[in-house]
């Protein structure tokens, strides 16, 4: 079964930068569509970017739009999403997962925190 590991999150100021990396436990990795999903406490898990098994197609929320970029490396079974000018509404624990979703491949997540 895949397993997704999350990293890069933590506090940032408003208009700051982070970038997440979400590595795969398995080299089918490279066979998926995959999509960057939020969730704030209270409230669905929402996806935020996707992209096709390799790299292209790529689509993202319209609140993200030119301040998230998602990519990929299928050769360290790696993909990422950098974000900019971040936003406090940006706050939220941040996953990977292939598209569509599979319950058991959640990770922990990554938690981004954008606050002054």
């Amino acid at each position: 079964q895949v397993q997704f590991v999350e990293s890069g999150g933590g506090l940032v100021q408003p208009g700051g930068s982070l970038r997440l990396s979400c590595a795969a436990s398995e080299r089918i990795f490279s066979s998926y569509a995959m999509g960057w999903y939020r969730q704030v406490p209270g409230k669905q898990r929402e996806m935020v970017a996707s992209m096709d098994s390799s790299g292209g197609d790529k689509k993202y929320k319209d609140s993200v739009k030119g301040r998230f970029t998602i990519s990929r490396d299928n050769a360290k079974n790696t993909v990422y999403l950098q974000m900019n000018s971040l936003k406090p509404e940006d706050t939220a624990a941040y996953y990977c997962n292939v598209i569509p979703p599979r319950p058991g491949y959640w990770g922990q997540g990554t938690q981004v925190t954008v606050s002054s």
